[in-house]
């Protein structure tokens, strides 16, 4: 199943319009595909953590 949500908005947008349009209807996804650069992935995923409430700790591997 696809969805395609086209919009011109920025990442704190777009964050609220994926919550509201794919994020209610399945939850967790095992696939998200973007057609823009990795840190705009990254950044979508920074916005939809702080929206969800979602504390991201991060391992002690990562600050090595």
């Amino acid at each position: 199943m696809s969805h395609f949500i086209t919009t011109t908005k920025k990442t704190k947008e777009l964050t609220k319009l994926f919550r509201n349009n794919i994020w209610k209807l399945y939850r967790l996804l095992e696939n998200v595909i973007l057609e823009k650069d990795p840190q705009f992935a990254t950044e979508l995923m920074k916005e939809l953590n702080e929206i969800l409430e979602i504390d991201i700790k991060l391992s002690t591997t990562f600050h090595l």
